[in-house]
């Protein structure tokens, strides 16, 4: 199944307290559940002024009516076309 990263501004996002960030985690938990089991949440990084999520889900649509039953900013949704890290350099 297609992974994503959507890219969120929020002004001050870094400095949500940890009692924001669970609110907006239970938030986006109660609307996956909504939708069923075919769109998953991964994991969110927190910068000063954005989220970026990375969702499991077939396809962009579900991704974006998440973030719109949620009340959730979307500047953009990008689908991961190839993951490296530091094995990639090995050579075969």
């Amino acid at each position: 199944m297609p992974k994503y990263v959507i890219e969120r501004e929020l002004e001050n996002a870094g400095k949500l307290s940890s009692a924001d960030l669970q609110s907006i985690s239970k938030k986006s938990c109660d609307v996956l559940e909504e939708l069923g089991p075919k769109i998953q949440w991964v994991e969110s990084y927190i910068t000063d002024n954005k989220i970026y999520c990375v969702y499991i889900a077939p396809d962009e649509d579900i991704v974006r009516k998440h973030a719109e039953m949620g009340e959730f900013p979307v500047s953009a949704v990008n689908q991961v076309k190839a993951v490296i890290d530091p094995t990639t350099a090995e050579s075969k």
